[in-house]
């Protein structure tokens, strides 16, 4: 994955590229080539800040009834590292990251710790390329799903593994399969369309700004429609 692609994924172009590289340069790479590079520490520090400041102002406006104390509880789980490392992993900023090799050989780029600074550090470099309206473009295109759901308090649900559990507590072979059928919209800011095939009949569908969110709103609606008393198998 290079630099490039994850302008285009964002949906942000860089004035100067050097600050999306520094973002996506891990300490343990800048100590292996004797500081001849700088690592994307700093760029986290403030994109740490601006992404609190994006958030903060958006579940202001979207959450208007809402108390200080509810308002700091859905900012920090949207904001925290394990949505990061997802969103950062859809976008396939892991990939890009620049890493020694010690810790390119013991997974690094799996990481969740690292993909998530590394995503706070883009968010920073966009900031101090663009300005504070750019950052915020970037972040709502980055995590407006991500709010949606945290909002909803359904953010981190496993709706596929809810509905498999269901599935074979039927105690039949079945065979359960998630097919995308179609894309639209923008590269960076697209919805994928899918549906769950059941033993080769379409039980549910669903859609989401990526591929994994899409086939959760499906297995959602499928236990919808249990719940509904509806037929699905």
């Amino acid at each position: 994955m290079r630099p490039e692609d994850i302008e285009n994924r964002i949906g942000y172009r860089f004035s100067d590229p050097s600050l999306l590289k520094t973002a996506l340069t891990h300490s343990s790479y800048k100590k292996e080539h004797l500081g001849a590079y700088e690592d994307n520490e700093r760029l986290e520090f403030i994109g740490d800040a601006v992404l609190d400041c994006v958030v903060g102002e958006e579940l202001f406006k979207l959450m208007k009834d809402q108390p200080e104390g509810a308002l700091t509880r859905t900012r920090a789980i949207v904001v925290c590292e394990r949505s990061l490392d997802v969103a950062g992993k859809e976008l396939g900023v892991n990939e890009a990251i620049r890493l020694g090799v010690g810790e390119s050989q013991t997974g690094g780029s799996q990481k969740p710790s690292i993909t998530a600074d590394a995503m706070e550090a883009v968010f920073g470099a966009v900031f101090m390329d663009g300005g504070y309206e750019s950052a915020r473009r970037v972040i709502l295109n980055t995590l407006s799903e991500t709010i949606s759901l945290a909002i909803r308090g359904e953010l981190f649900t496993d709706y596929k593994s809810e509905f498999q559990e269901r599935v074979q507590k039927k105690g039949c072979v079945t065979d359960i399969q998630y097919v995308v059928d179609s894309f639209d919209g923008p590269a960076h800011d697209g919805t994928f369309h899918v549906h769950i095939e059941l033993n080769g009949e379409t039980v549910s569908t669903g859609s989401g700004k990526s591929k994994k969110s899409a086939g959760q709103d499906a297995a959602k609606n499928a236990l919808e429609r249990l719940k509904e008393g509806k037929h699905v198998f």
